[in-house]
C-alpha cells in the first residue's frame, strides 16, 4: 500500500509533520547505515589485518624454525658420515685396511641408517652418477641432467631444496638434502628427507611461548593445530583433539579442515564461557607438516563501539522527532489562516458578480501572491463570464444549424437506392446507409468501427488496392465493374465509385464508396448475349444449310447452260465459265461465313473448336500454331465455350494482325481448381495505345468479366503471353 495515498486527504500540518518525519527517517537511516558500515567495513578490517599480520608471522616463524632444525639436523649426519669416511680412509692409508675393504665398510655404514621413515644417505660421485643407493636399481645411473644435481657439483658441500620423483611416485614432493664432499674419494655424501616429514623433528618449545604471547583485543589469541584435530600450540586446549572432545563442537574445525586458508566466522565458548560468541578466525595451511596456523578473536570486543554509536543516533533521532511537531504546527499555521479565508470565500454563494469577492492581501510572501492571483482571476473571470454567455448564445445557434444540416445529409443518404458506406482515413467503418444493409446484408451496428476486407473477393482484391490508393491520393475514382461478397456469402456484381471528403481546412478525413447493384443488368446482358449467340449460329447454320446447296445447285445449272450454248456462242460460254467461277467463290465465301459465326458444335467442346480455331490459322496464314491441352475440359455450358473461344480467337487475331508472329500457341490447364487458358507468340509485341484503346482488346476483357474470369496481358519485343484465369466450377 502507498503510504502517501492515506495522508492524501490529512491536513497540511499533518502531511508536513508526516513529509518532515518521513524525510528525516529516511535521512537518518541512510546516514546511520552509511556511518554504522563504514565503521564495521573498518573494523572488520583491521581485525582482519592484525589477525592477517599475527598469523603470517607464525607461519613465518613456524617455517623458519622448522627450517633450521631440519637443516641442523641434515647437516650434522652428513659431516657425522664424512668423519667415518675420512677415519676407514686414515686406516687404509696406514695400511691396517685396503681401499676396497674401507669403501665396503663406508657404504655398509651408509647404507645401514635412514632419516626418518624415507629419507636416506646417497653416495654420488663429482660426474653426477650414482654410486650407492638404497635401491639397488639405482646405483650406476648419471643423473647429472637434473638442475639440483648441477648445483650439488658445483657447491660440493652445502644445503639444497628440490623437487624429487621416485620411479614408482605419482608426482613430485619438496625435499631438503645437505652434501659433504670427500675429495679422496670423489665421493659426495648426501643425507636427504622428504619435507612431509619434518616435523617429527621440529622442537616445538623453539617457538611455543612466541605464538602464546601474540593477544588481540581481551581474549584474542594465536594457535597451532595439525589436520587431525590435534591442538599443537594453544592457551588452554594444547594436546586436546577438537574431533573428540565433548564440550564443542567440531563442525568448524573439519570445515576449516577442508578449506585449509581463509577466514571463518564461528559460535565458539571456552571452558569458562556461559554462552557461545561469534568469532573470527583467519588460517594458513602449512603443506609440509600438515599444520594450520590460526589467529582468532571474538568480534564483540571490537564491534563495542558500534553499540554505542547506535545509541547515539537513536537518542539524536528521537529528540528531533519530538521538536518537529510544534515547529510544524506553528509553520502549517502561517499557510492554513490565509488558505482557510480564501476557502470561505469560495463557498459563499455568488450574487452580485466575481469582481465583488476580492481578499485583502495581508503579506507578500507565497501566500500573499496566491492572494494577489486569486484577486485577478476573479476579475478576469468577471470578463469571461460575459464574453461566456454569449459565446454560450452563439454556439446554440451553431448547433441548432448544423444539426439541421447533419439531418439533411443524413436523410438524402438514407433515401438514396444505391448502397453507400463510408470509411476513416485507417480504412475504418464509420456510416452505412440502408440500402447497403437491404442489398448485402451487412448492418451499421456490426461493421461499425471495423473494416470490410472480407467484403471483397480475393480476387478482386488488387483491383481494389489500386481504386483505394486513387482514392487517398485526393482522385476521384471512376465507375468500376467488380464483384463483392454478401454476409451470406453470395457474390453480387456491382460498380464502385468513390472519393475521399475533407474537412473544412482540407485535410482528408476518409473516403465515400458507392456501390450499384448490376446483377439484374448482367443477367439481362448475358440473356441478349445468349440471343444473339443463338442467331448467330442460326445464320450460320442456314448459310451452311440451306444457302449453300442453292448456290451448289446454281453453279451446276451454269454447268450445264455452258454446255447448250457452246455450240451458238463462243462468248456465251465464256461467260458461262466465268459465273460457274463467281458461284465457286460465293459457296467458299459463304461456307467460311457460315464455319465464323458458327464455330462450336454443341456434340465437340471447346477443345474441338480450338483444335479447328489452330487447324484453319496453320491452313489460311501459313504458319506455326498448336494446342497444347494437358487436362481433361470438363464440360460447360454453351455459352461459356463461346466466350472462351472467341477470347481465344481475338488473341490469335491480334497475334497476326498486331505482333506479326509466325509461331502461336495455345496452352489449357487446371491447377488448384483453377482453368487457365494461355495464348503465346513470338511477335514484336502489341503497342500500349492499341493495348488500351483497342477494340479487340477491349471486348476481349468484356467476354472475361462476362463469365467471372481474370484477363492478364503480358507483352513485350519478344511476343505477347494472354493470360486467362476461371474458377473451375464455373465453368459448367
Amino acid at each position: 500500500m502507498n503510504p502517501f495515498h492515506l495522508v492524501k486527504n490529512f491536513r497540511i500540518r499533518y502531511k508536513l509533520l508526516f513529509i518532515y518525519s518521513f524525510t528525516f527517517f529516511v535521512i537518518m537511516s541512510l546516514a546511520s547505515l552509511i556511518i554504522y558500515s563504514i565503521v564495521k567495513r573498518n573494523v572488520e578490517k583491521n581485525i582482519e589485518n592484525e589477525l592477517q599480520n599475527s598469523t603470517s608471522a607464525i607461519l613465518n616463524n613456524v617455517k623458519t624454525a622448522v627450517s633450521v632444525s631440519i637443516k641442523n639436523h641434515l647437516r650434522a649426519t652428513a659431516e657425522k658420515n664424512h668423519e667415518i669416511i675420512q677415519h676407514l680412509y686414515d686406516l687404509q692409508a696406514a695400511g691396517e685396511l685396503s681401499l676396497g675393504e674401507a669403501k665396503k665398510r663406508a657404504v655398509d655404514i651408509i647404507l645401514y641408517q635412514k632419516i626418518g621413515i624415507t629419507g636416506y644417505i646417497c653416495l654420488i660421485d663429482g660426474t653426477g652418477r650414482i654410486i650407492k643407493h638404497p635401491k639397488k636399481s639405482l646405483e650406476g645411473l648419471d643423473i647429472s641432467d637434473h638442475k639440483f644435481i648441477q648445483e650439488m657439483i658445483a657447491k660440493k658441500n652445502g644445503y639444497i631444496e628440490y623437487y624429487w620423483k621416485n620411479p614408482d611416485d605419482q608426482r613430485e614432493r619438496p625435499k631438503a638434502l645437505y652434501l659433504s664432499y670427500f675429495e679422496p674419494w670423489d665421493w659426495m655424501i648426501t643425507v636427504s628427507s622428504y619435507r612431509k616429514e619434518f616435523s617429527k623433528l621440529v622442537n616445538i618449545d623453539d617457538f611455543k611461548k612466541n605464538i602464546l604471547s601474540l593477544k588481540f583485543g581481551k581474549t584474542g589469541y594465536s594457535y597451532i593445530m595439525d589436520i587431525k584435530g590435534n591442538m599443537i600450540i594453544h592457551p588452554e586446549l594444547t594436546g586436546t583433539n577438537v574431533f573428540l572432545g565433548h564440550n564443542f563442537s567440531s563442525r568448524f574445525f573439519k570445515k576449516m579442515m577442508r578449506k585449509k586458508n581463509g577466514k571463518m566466522i564461528y559460535p565458539w565458548k571456552d571452558p569458562k564461557d556461559e554462552r557461545f560468541r561469534k568469532k573470527l578466525v583467519l588460517f594458513n595451511y602449512i603443506p609440509e607438516y600438515e599444520w594450520i596456523v590460526a589467529s582468532s578473536s571474538y568480534l564483540d570486543e571490537f564491534f563495542s563501539p558500534l553499540n554505542t554509536i547506535k545509541n547515539f543516533i537513536i537518542i539524536v533521532g528521537f529528540a528531533s522527532l519530538i521538536l518537529f511537531i510544534p515547529i510544524s504546527f506553528i509553520l502549517s499555521s502561517t499557510i492554513t489562516k490565509p488558505l482557510r479565508e480564501l476557502m470561505n470565500r469560495f463557498n459563499e454563494d455568488i450574487i452580485d458578480g466575481f469582481s465583488n469577492r476580492l481578499v485583502k492581501m495581508e503579506s507578500h510572501d507565497e501566500v500573499g501572491q496566491l492572494t494577489f492571483y486569486y484577486n485577478s482571476f476573479m476579475d478576469k473571470l468577471e470578463t469571461h463570464n460575459k464574453a461566456l454567455k454569449a459565446q454560450i448564445s452563439e454556439r446554440k445557434q451553431a448547433q441548432n444549424a448544423l444539426q439541421e444540416s447533419k439531418e439533411k445529409y443524413r436523410s438524402v443518404m438514407e433515401a438514396t437506392p444505391d448502397p453507400i458506406v463510408v470509411y476513416d482515413m485507417e480504412g475504418n467503418v464509420t456510416y452505412m446507409n440502408p440500402a447497403f444493409t437491404k442489398v448485402f446484408g451487412y448492418t451499421l451496428e456490426d461493421s461499425m468501427g471495423k473494416k470490410m476486407d472480407h467484403f471483397v473477393p480475393r480476387e478482386h482484391w488488387k483491383e481494389t488496392m489500386e481504386g483505394i490508393g486513387t482514392i487517398l491520393e485526393g482522385k476521384v475514382l471512376p465507375r468500376t465493374e467488380t464483384q463483392r461478397t454478401s454476409r451470406d456469402g453470395r457474390l453480387i456484381d456491382v460498380t464502385t465509385r468513390g472519393s475521399v471528403y475533407r474537412d473544412k481546412d482540407g485535410n482528408p478525413l476518409g473516403s465515400v464508396i458507392i456501390h450499384r447493384d448490376v446483377t439484374e443488368f448482367k443477367r439481362l446482358e448475358k440473356a441478349i448475349i445468349k440471343t444473339g449467340e443463338k442467331e448467330r449460329q442460326k445464320i450460320g447454320n442456314n448459310l451452311h444449310d440451306d444457302l449453300c446447296p442453292h448456290l451448289i445447285g446454281i453453279e451446276g445449272l451454269s454447268k450445264v447452260l455452258k454446255k447448250k450454248v457452246e455450240g451458238h456462242s463462243r462468248e456465251a460460254g465464256q461467260l458461262s465459265d466465268k459465273i460457274t467461277d463467281l458461284i465457286k467463290e460465293a459457296t467458299y465465301k459463304t461456307r467460311q461465313l457460315a464455319r465464323g459465326l458458327c464455330p462450336v458444335y454443341f456434340d465437340h467442346g471447346l477443345e474441338s473448336s480450338l483444335q479447328e480455331l489452330v487447324t484453319n490459322t496453320r491452313i489460311m496464314h501459313r504458319m506455326e500454331c498448336s494446342l497444347d491441352c494437358r487436362e481433361k475440359i470438363p464440360e460447360g455450358s454453351t455459352i461459356m465455350t463461346i466466350n472462351l473461344y472467341h477470347i481465344a480467337q481475338e488473341a490469335v487475331q491480334n497475334a497476326i494482325r498486331h505482333g506479326k508472329a509466325d509461331k502461336i500457341k495455345i496452352t489449357i490447364t487446371i491447377q488448384e481448381n483453377i482453368f487457365l487458358l494461355s495464348v503465346k507468340d513470338n511477335g514484336v509485341g502489341m503497342d500500349t495505345s492499341r493495348q488500351t484503346d483497342g477494340m479487340g482488346l477491349r471486348i476481349m476483357n468484356y467476354r472475361a468479366k462476362l463469365i467471372g474470369a481474370s484477363l492478364l496481358i503480358d507483352s513485350n519485343d519478344t511476343g505477347t503471353r494472354v493470360n486467362l484465369t476461371l474458377p473451375l466450377n464455373a465453368l459448367s
